[in-house]
């Protein structure tokens, strides 16, 4: 394992998930990720914790359920570290795993080298952006998301509590997403309509513009054969799966276009938006599946207050 490698994996298992001797660490992966897997959880055993690393199957989709031995690990664990292909994240185990004191860490679609890059950002820096994020979503009742391709969203953020993904996961319960770097909330329904430039979960960067239209807080409608598959992969879990899930903006100024929605989320200024489950992160929706789209260069403003502007964070400077 190479110097930078090494040294994410001690800041994600010491700085963020403050891993103690005698406690016990569950790491679950994929086989595609039973290296990284095994990276973790060595790193664990040499704070003194009582590691084990549990190889499942992929999922057949992000917020798919993980079996059910697996899921119960999870609550009875101290720590759980999910470097996963598919995401754990909007699961009922990962929900009830946090609900019983468990600390949590999903690593969803990492690689060796994005978590290298990702979290060598100044992590004073983007906790600081991420909190302001996080703090403005939080008070906020009406985000607006709008973009020169044509978005124009507004998102009810009323009676909502919004999340700082800033890598601060060593009190009871925690949860993130690593590598970290996001403000996010989950909205009580939206309207309008979404134009995608970036990245669309399950299917990658898109290769032109893919307009999505909301109503009554559900996508309802969205064009191109890109648009097409991710209605798809929503709709065959259902009607509420198509409901309106989150909004997040990008804090982390390593993160870069690389059609991984696990870093395409994180980029400095940009925002995305998810479809599908809700209820880990605050909202109501439980279903096997949660799906993000991002926008690169939307002007994001909550209550009239700008926070993003053409790829620029404009708060927590």
């Amino acid at each position: 394992m190479d110097a930078g490698l090494e040294t994410a994996v001690a800041t994600v298992i010491r700085e963020c998930l403050e891993v103690k001797a005698g406690e016990e660490v569950l790491v679950v992966a994929n086989p595609a990720t039973s290296g990284l897997g095994a990276a973790l959880r060595e790193e664990a055993v040499r704070d003194g914790a009582d590691a084990v690393l549990a190889i499942i199957s992929e999922r057949e989709s992000h917020a798919g359920e993980p079996p059910s031995g697996v899921a119960a690990a999870m609550v009875e664990a101290d720590v759980v570290v999910a470097p996963t292909v598919q995401s754990l994240s909007h699961t009922d185990a990962r929900k009830r795993a946090s609900e019983s004191g468990t600390r949590i860490a999903t690593l969803p679609g990492v690689t060796p080298e994005m978590l290298t890059r990702l979290m060598s950002d100044d992590m004073e820096a983007l906790r600081r952006r991420s909190d302001e994020v996080a703090a403005i979503l939080d008070r906020g009742t009406e985000a607006r998301l709008t973009c020169d391709h044509g978005s124009d969203l507004r998102l009810d953020l009323k009676g909502r509590s919004a999340i700082s993904d800033s890598g601060r996961l060593g009190q009871e319960g925690a949860f993130g997403n690593l590598p970290c770097g996001e403000g996010f909330v989950a909205p009580v329904t939206a309207e309008g309509t979404l134009v995608v430039d970036g990245t669309i979960a399950s299917v990658g960067r898109v290769a032109s513009k893919v307009r999505l239209e909301v109503r009554d807080g559900r996508l309802v409608e969205a064009e191109g054969e890109e648009g097409r598959k991710l209605l798809e992969l929503l709709e065959v879990h259902g009607p509420e799966a198509t409901t309106i899930a989150e909004l997040g903006i990008g804090t982390n100024a390593r993160a870069t276009l690389t059609g991984n929605v696990l870093e395409d989320e994180k980029i400095l200024g940009t925002a995305h938006v998810a479809f599908g489950a809700s209820a880990a992160i605050g909202g109501t929706v439980q279903v096997p599946v949660h799906l993000d789209v991002v926008s690169l260069r939307p002007e994001v403003t909550v209550d009239d207050l700008p926070v993003t502007l053409e790829g620029r964070l404009l708060v927590g400077s």
